[in-house]
């Protein structure tokens, strides 16, 4: 069946047709995105602007008349952490589909991470092991683990790269201090609930999902996206340690020169990477590798075995 998954983020809007059915890999037809920023469109009361509604509701109408378009036979259309904490998410989402006749569910942190562990698992397969997954979004960072296709512990943390990015850089660069503050906080809380992953034991396999991780991978090395999504793909925690200084340091223009940087998101990119390396210290992790699977690819995954009755 062809199905469209429309995909709310922090950063950005994404509309993914994909051809998919049971037992085989889920093949993207097209993809209509926009980068609707709704983490940074908050006001001080933490509600999403009028700016960033209307900015929502005419990118879900346009996603709407594509998926039409293309021939989709459904759509699931679901919103993640920008929305889901915004205080006004009720109101939001409902202007929206009033405007737009689509609503859009929210998904929970933990079913967002639930969801891009069970697409992880997908992609790597019962060879990976125990598996703990981490993903980086706009607005929280998702952690998962486990050895089974569902995760047995799974949960999510306020530790996005936009979200970061606005509450401490607010379009300037930060000093020694700030960047100090701001990791001493991010390792506090990843090391909070730490033990929920720890007390299982060194994972056989740890992966990462995201644009951040892509984009770090990138940084460190790692083969562009150019090459396809076959090639493998990590980041060493010792080389992630040494470009950290080398990011903070750069300006806006330079952090966007960087190969898999986009401008738009440079500002996001040393907040980002902090966040990867507590996640690696924490966990003592001495890599990563990056998989191109992730939440979208666990909602589509997750419907499948619905219509097929599987689980």
């Amino acid at each position: 069946m062809r199905l469209g998954v429309l995909d709310i983020g922090s950063n950005t809007g994404h509309l993914l047709v994909v051809d998919a059915h049971r037992g085989a890999a889920p093949l993207p037809a097209y993809s209509y995105k926009e980068p609707l920023r709704l983490a940074e469109h908050l006001d001080e009361a933490g509600a999403v602007t009028q700016q960033g509604i209307d900015a929502l509701a005419a990118f879900t109408t346009q996603a709407i008349r594509v998926a039409e378009d293309k021939g989709c036979e459904d759509m699931l259309a679901f919103a993640t952490s920008a929305v889901r904490d915004a205080v006004n998410s009720e109101a939001v989402l409902a202007e929206v589909e009033q405007r737009s006749g689509q609503a859009i569910a929210v998904l929970s942190g933990e079913d967002e991470a639930r969801l891009t562990f069970l697409a992880v698992r997908r992609w790597l397969g019962w060879s990976a092991g125990r598996l703990s997954v981490f993903d980086i979004g706009g607005g929280s960072l998702e952690i998962a683990g486990g050895a089974d296709e569902a995760p047995d512990v799974a949960w999510s943390l306020p530790l996005g790269a936009a979200r970061l990015a606005r509450q401490h850089f607010a379009g300037r660069v930060p000093d020694e201090d700030e960047i100090r503050a701001l990791r001493k906080q991010i390792r506090a809380e990843v090391a909070h609930d730490a033990g929920r992953l720890l007390r299982a034991g060194t994972p056989d396999h740890a992966a990462a999902t995201s644009k951040t991780f892509r984009s770090l991978a990138r940084i460190c090395g790692a083969a562009p996206s150019a090459d396809g999504p076959l090639v493998p793909r990590s980041i060493p925690a010792s080389t992630l340690a040494e470009w950290i200084p080398k990011l903070v340091a750069m300006t806006p223009d330079e952090l966007a020169s960087l190969p898999g940087v986009s401008a738009s998101r440079s500002h996001q990119i040393v907040p980002g990477a902090l966040v990867a390396e507590a996640v690696m210290d924490i966990f003592d992790l001495p890599a990563l590798e990056v998989c191109p699977w992730a939440l979208r690819e666990g909602v589509i995954l997750q419907r499948l075995d619905q219509i097929t009755g599987r689980g």
